[in-house]
């Protein structure tokens, strides 16, 4: 055998179908997996000892919001640190395939808890393509890191049909020709590869911008007959319908389970968020999962939840987080963006008698438990206050929690931050879902929400988990996070297996010593002065590799990694 670009020596080979490991040494050339081999290779060009180590498929991240990021900085490093060789883009109805930059701006910001500047510029010094097409081949002449898939956002295609004040207009509906015009925008992209089409119907998801501040997204404003005229393409096609439920009114969910069931006709592919073990909610997880049961089964569905494998913690500046989206006193807080009006609005009496009786109300849907003593202050220019709940400083000034988190933010503002956990903070229900063939490994919202959350790791996190529990087994689980997820959504990935694209993540279990649930900060990549929540284990991965190219090597990138090297490239759904 010639001599190999790459060799990885001696690991325990997962083949990403769920089958049980093997020792075997991996020849890589030409970007290909050359040779998976019980013999010893020759040495490669370049040589990587994998003994006792877990040589797999790069795992994918289905569920991010890189659309303005990969634009400006396209090496995707924190997905690439944590052996992600793969990630798809276009959730939740946003991508930036036809709308210009200040209308993605306005889609992305809020809702996603970017920078609207930085999403303007991304678009706005990037964007030189026309379509879809165009948009593909602009991704893949990037230095790309990761691997990159996309579905076309419904927003992102109605606001540039429809233009954003109609599109956000619940009075108005496309005409024939316009909804003729958004049928074409999505049978062009699926010819280019897209997964498919992203929406949205939660009713969280608000613009940003100084045009239209407190409408929702575009998408939320359709009417089921539109989805149902787009559905219909993406089951003549095969392709998959991506969304974000209005868990205000769940009864609504039966509505996607009726589009994807396929006992008289093909089945429609579709996936949802989330699938989790809410705390304020403890029925969700069970019923979820038998729900889709029962559509699966009975309705012969082809219909997935998408799930966080590891607790949903989140952080907040003040109450500048999503969650607050949900009752009426929180989305007007939020609606107010200048920071002195803000403080004002908080400070006055009869806005707090409501922001009280919100928190309190026991009936009605909610993601949020809105318990101030399950909501922990982690940092304040108050030192007396960290390391305290919400609800322990009100006990000791003898006010209500509500006030006392209103307290802290009119006085400290973003200097005021809290965390607490969603959901999926009971090990065992975990377990259980983790296991769940109605539930798909996704939902990590890479890219997003900045500085609430951090799941680029997920996937690491979910082998730690089954390494210490085994509740699974590990090539399932390794099966879950790669070749189950490739097949589903149609990809290229997920197997390693001679001739295939040489997307590889090697994990050294030693490294599994509890660090990747702690919290770090990292600079924002070309955006001075902001730092983001990232994830940082860099014991856990010995290597990254995409395309043949060795990216990533316990915390250290390859040199030109993002700048000159072109790793990654755009995968079209097959």
């Amino acid at each position: 055998m010639t001599r190999c670009d790459l060799v990885i020596r001696g690991g325990s080979v997962f083949d990403g179908t769920g089958k049980p490991p093997r020792r075997a040494d991996v020849g890589i050339t030409d970007g290909k997996v050359a040779a998976i081999s019980a013999e010893l290779l020759p040495e490669g060009v370049r040589t990587i000892e994998a003994a006792g180590k877990w040589v797999m498929p790069g795992m994918l991240d289905v569920h991010t919001h890189y659309d303005a990021e990969v634009l400006g900085n396209p090496g995707l490093g924190e997905s690439v640190r944590h052996g992600v060789t793969s990630v798809v883009f276009g959730n939740c109805s946003l991508s930036t395939v036809y709308s210009e930059a200040e209308d993605c701006a306005d889609m992305f910001a809020r809702v996603e808890a970017l920078p609207w500047d930085a999403v303007h510029s991304a678009v706005k010094e990037h964007k030189d393509w026309d379509g879809p097409h165009a948009y593909t081949k602009a991704l893949a002449a990037r230095p790309l890191g990761a691997n990159v898939a996309a579905f076309l956002g419904h927003s992102d295609m109605r606001v540039a049909v429809m233009g954003l004040g109609r599109a956000v207009d619940a009075e108005a509906r496309p005409t024939d020709t316009e909804l003729n015009r958004m049928r074409a925008m999505l049978t062009e992209a699926l010819d280019a590869g897209f997964l498919g089409l992203s929406t949205i119907r939660s009713s969280f998801s608000k613009l940003e911008g100084t045009r239209f501040p407190t409408r929702q997204l575009p998408s939320t404003y359709a009417t089921w007959g539109e989805y149902r005229a787009l559905n219909e393409i993406l089951r003549q096609r095969d392709r998959i319908h991506q969304s974000t439920p209005n868990l205000t009114a769940r009864a609504e969910i039966a509505r996607y389970f009726a589009e994807s069931a396929g006992r008289f006709r093909k089945p429609l592919k579709t996936t949802l968020i989330a699938g989790m073990d809410v705390k304020a909610d403890r029925t969700t997880a069970r019923a979820a999962t038998g729900a889709a049961w029962i559509a699966n089964t009975v309705g012969g569905a082809a219909f997935r939840w998408q799930h966080l494998p590891v607790p949903f913690e989140v952080y907040a500046d003040g109450v500048d987080l999503v969650v607050f989206e949900e009752f009426g006193s929180g989305v007007a807080a939020l609606n107010i963006r200048d920071v002195m009006k803000r403080g004002e609005l908080l400070a006055d009496e009869s806005y707090r008698r409501q922001f009280r009786q919100d928190l309190t109300k026991k009936y009605g849907p909610r993601v949020w438990n809105r318990d101030l003593y399950d909501a922990q202050i982690v940092s304040c220019p108050d030192v007396k206050v960290v390391g305290k709940s919400f609800g322990q400083v009100a006990d000791e000034r003898g006010i209500h929690p509500a006030d006392a988190l209103l307290d802290l933010t009119v006085v400290y503002g973003a200097k005021l931050r809290w965390r607490t956990v969603i959901a999926n903070d009971r090990e065992d229900v975990l377990d259980r879902l983790q296991t769940s063939p109605m539930l798909q490994v996704g939902f990590a919202d890479s890219g997003a929400h900045l500085r609430n959350m951090a799941f680029y790791n997920f996937g690491l996190r979910m082998l730690e988990r089954v390494h210490q529990r085994g509740f699974m087994s590990l090539e399932a689980a390794i099966h879950r996070l790669t070749g189950e997820l490739a097949d589903w959504y149609g990809l290229d990935a997920g197997r390693l297996a001679e001739g295939a694209r040489a997307d590889i993540a090697v994990i050294d279990p030693t490294g599994f010593d509890g660090s990747s649930s702690a919290y770090a900060e990292a600079p924002f990549p070309g955006i001075p002065g902001l730092d983001r929540m990232v994830n940082r284990n860099d014991r856990a991965v010995a290597a990254t590799i995409v395309g043949g190219h060795l990216l990533y090597e316990y915390g250290e990138f390859a040199e030109g990694f993002g700048t000159t090297l072109h790793a990654g490239t755009f995968l079209a759904a097959r």
